[in-house]
């Protein structure tokens, strides 16, 4: 389930990271942008991301009560852009029956 919301962020594009997300989360972006908090980071991806291909490799998951903390390597490509690598985390809150994303960083 985690894994599937995920990769979700890198295919789905702003609205399904702004559903999959806390109001006020944190993404951290290599620099620039950086770190974005709530809206900000909301108005930085695209409508559609546009990943013709998402692989998330290394995956590591660490689970503690209602939290948990996805680490990972991706490599995503799309048209007219470099191919993509990056280490990633995502922590997430399971509240109310779902899981939900608090904060997700990309180290380039």
């Amino acid at each position: 389930m985690l894994w599937t919301l995920e990769e979700r962020f890198w295919t789905s594009g702003a609205d399904n990271a702004q559903a999959s997300s806390v109001i006020g989360g944190l993404t951290i972006f290599p620099y620039p942008p950086g770190i974005l908090q709530g809206d900000a980071a909301a108005g930085r991806l695209p409508k559609r991301t546009g990943w013709r291909s998402v692989v998330l490799d290394e995956r590591q998951i660490l689970r503690s009560g209602n939290l948990a903390v996805l680490a990972y390597r991706v490599s995503a490509e799309k048209s007219g852009v470099p191919f993509y690598k990056a280490h990633c985390t995502s922590t997430y809150l399971h509240d109310d029956g779902s899981w939900i994303r608090l904060s997700h960083q990309q180290n380039a």
